[in-house]
């Protein structure tokens, strides 16, 4: 098939089998099938999951051409211009179709007769602004509508990063949508569907890209774009195959229901995204490199010759046309527009594969799964709260076997324990030395992160506030030591490949992201002990608390925020990696007390504390177990002054040593340019010590001549 011909086809071979898969799933689920109360009419029930799929297409229209144009193209050439025209057009379909499927989801909810009057405006506008799922398709439509005018004017590094960043902002209101809004499991099912999302975007929506640029890119940089899609996608195969395997079976429950209706699309959907992987490891192993074409040697100017050097020429070609050379560059050149061939067949098929996968996705979420999604009639207060059973009396036994796993810090521990081995690994290949202490630093401060965010006291900090405020003081001021000693900016900067084509790969992002004048500020000492000070007070005297509390997203802001705040203060005091700025030692112990007082106030004015915190949430919760909330409050104050502290005591340690090491390097290089110039520089001093003691002598010799006169 010809570049164009692809160009044009291929997202019409995806559509095409996304609406076959779509229209089979509903079929075999039920998921279109009349509803026995309050039916809203087969217009709904079918117009609603096609919509839905077309906002899933235009998202991952925007997210993987972004996410690829980002990591492997050019700003200003015609192939960066055209991914932004594909992520603008795919903006549009994605406001277009969330404005649609939120239209037809009140239909679905409230069956009634379209009528162009104010009463069913009124009743719209109601469903868009009251109820939880409107207001989250409101957002989304609003979000879309903004997406799609600043694609249209933006063709900037930042500009591009930024709308990136909003673009998949933008999932987390679907994602709060389907089974599950009311599922038991709340948080993970959330956060499972958002990174499922996210990874399938990436995936799909680079795989578009690809397709589309194809016509306007030459064979080399079309071999690098593909490497770099290639490892983009692996990246997103992963986490779609993690998180939608989380998602499955809080869904499914035991393995025999993967013989119902709902198990059976779940087969075919991870069948379909399998052969996908595999067809990705085929073609970054086999195919891709293939690809790559002989160097062309660049001609040489051309220039006046006589009739004897055209002779001599026109023989030396002859001669060339000849040589048992030619056929191998032929069969070469077959060799590549062979793989080329194969490659791109490979792509049909993965569209294909991609079709059946979306079709299934969404056909899925209109499907009932065999485990109950809805909370029991009668719930406990914690359950009100919370989503989930009261857990039993935390005790030592506790510590070690209650779990609840966030899967977004699962990802994240994952992938930053392997990036940075890798990078160990890679040094060490090249014969380069990494010091031990900071690879077991980095490895220590991951698998605590993990332990927090996934560990006892993600299960209980919900439910005591002293086991919030020790997951509090780790975030801020023990796992971030722990980081910061790993170096992991010098470490990236050290072991990712420059590029020299123009593009930015994690090298050039990171290196921009370190001279940015935000980093310059954020990065300053007083600014980061500013930020970790005032947050303390502002988080739990402000409305903030609550929300972390009583809302998801709030309670991932604030683990993201006490783990760069804690991480940007560590490393102005004891960093390794680049700042811009950075206090003498003295300095930094003198900042480092004055923060220590106010945290040790801080505690001391929770624990004088006479009202409780989040008294609707803490002193609600239904707790039979353990001490008052107003006890369990001023134990929390406690953590706070005592245990708090003792990271900020390791801080000055390290801080003192450091300081002594700095004087000690000092004085060795002093001592090293003594020997190497034989003392000049203490001769020099005593020879000028010798001359103010002339001075002086003379000058008393002369005043008392002066006085015997």
């Amino acid at each position: 098939m010809s570049p164009r011909r692809l160009r044009l086809l291929g997202p019409l071979i995806l559509l095409g089998f996304a609406l076959v898969s779509l229209v089979a799933g509903l079929a075999f689920g039920g998921g279109a099938a009349p509803q026995l109360l309050l039916d809203a009419g087969p217009f709904v029930r079918w117009g609603l999951p096609v919509a839905r799929l077309f906002v899933n297409l235009g998202a991952a229209g925007i997210i993987g051409t972004l996410v690829l144009a980002l990591f492997a193209l050019k700003v200003g050439e015609r192939e960066f211009e055209t991914a932004m025209n594909v992520a603008s057009v795919s903006a549009a379909i994605f406001t277009i179709a969330s404005a649609v499927t939120a239209f037809f989801t009140y239909l679905n909810a409230f069956p009634t007769t379209v009528r162009p009057d104010a009463e069913f405006g009124a009743q719209l506008a109601a469903f868009m602004l009251d109820i939880p799922m409107g207001r989250a398709w409101l957002m989304t439509v609003v979000a879309g509508a903004i997406i799609t005018v600043v694609a249209f004017a933006v063709r900037g590094w930042l500009g591009t990063a930024l709308l990136l960043a909003l673009s998949i902002a933008a999932l987390y209101p679907m994602a709060t949508q389907g089974h599950t809004a009311g599922a038991a499991g709340h948080n993970i099912a959330v956060t499972g569907l958002f990174l499922h999302l996210v990874g399938a975007a990436v995936w799909l929506g680079g795989l578009i890209l690809l397709i589309v640029i194809r016509p306007v890119i030459d064979r080399d940089k079309m071999t690098r774009v593909l490497l770099r899609y290639s490892s983009l996608a692996l990246a997103a195969f992963l986490v779609v195959a993690f998180s939608g395997y989380a998602s499955a079976a809080l869904r499914v429950g035991a393995w025999d229901a993967l013989l119902t209706p709902y198990g059976i699309l779940i087969l075919v959907k991870v069948t379909a995204l399998l052969a996908i992987g595999v067809l990705g490891a085929i073609y970054r192993r086999a195919i891709i490199n293939r690809m790559v074409g002989p160097s062309r040697a660049v001609s040489a100017p051309r220039r006046r010759v006589d009739a004897s050097a055209a002779a001599s020429t026109h023989q030396k070609r002859s001669a060339t046309r000849t040589s048992p050379a030619e056929p191998s560059r032929a069969a070469s050149r077959a060799g590549q527009v062979a793989a080329d061939r194969r490659f791109w067949g490979l792509i049909v098929l993965e569209l294909v594969l991609m079709g059946i996968a979306s079709g299934a996705a969404v056909a899925l979420a209109r499907t009932a799964p065999p485990v109950p999604q809805e909370a029991a009639e009668i719930p406990t207060p914690a359950q009100r709260l919370t989503d989930r059973l009261l857990p039993p009396e935390l005790g030592p036994l506790q510590w070690l076997t209650e779990w609840h796993v966030d899967l977004l810090w699962i990802v994240a521990c994952a992938f930053g324990l392997f990036f940075y081995l890798a990078g160990v690994r890679r040094m060490r290949r090249r014969g380069d030395a990494w010091p031990l202490y900071r690879t077991i630093a980095w490895v220590a401060g991951v698998l605590l992160l993990f332990w927090v965010t996934n560990g006892p006291i993600n299960a209980y900090q919900e439910y005591l506030f002293s086991v919030h405020m020790l997951g509090h003081m780790a975030l801020a001021m023990g796992i971030p030591i722990l980081l910061v000693t790993g170096a992991p900016v010098t470490l990236a900067l050290r072991t990712i490949r420059k590029r020299d084509d123009g593009t930015r790969g994690g090298r050039e992002w990171i290196m921009w992201a370190v001279n940015t004048p935000f980093a310059k500020v954020i990065t300053n000492p007083f600014v980061t002990a500013a930020i970790f000070v005032v947050s303390l007070w502002v988080f739990y005297y402000t409305g903030i608390f609550r929300w972390s509390m009583e809302d998801h997203l709030g309670h991932q802001w604030m683990v993201v925020h006490f783990l760069i705040s804690g991480y940007l203060f560590a490393q102005s005091l004891i960093g390794i990696d680049p700042v811009p700025y950075r206090l003498p030692h003295a300095g930094r112990l003198v900042l480092l007390l004055l923060v220590m007082a106010v945290h040790a106030f801080f505690g001391v004015a929770i624990m004088a504390q006479e009202g409780l915190f989040v008294a609707e949430w803490f002193g609600a919760m239904g707790r039979t177990w353990g001490g008052t909330p107003m006890d369990d409050q001023r134990a929390g104050g406690g953590v706070a002054w005592s245990v708090g502290e003792i990271p900020s005591l390791i801080l000055a340690i390290t801080v003192a040593i450091q300081w002594s090491r700095s004087d000690q390097k000092e004085q060795t290089r002093l001592d090293r340019t003594a020997d190497r110039t034989g003392d000049a520089e203490l001769a020099d001093y005593n020879a000028q010590l010798a001359g103010i003691a002339a001075r002086d002598a003379a000058r008393e010799a002369a005043q008392e001549g002066a006085g015997r006169q």
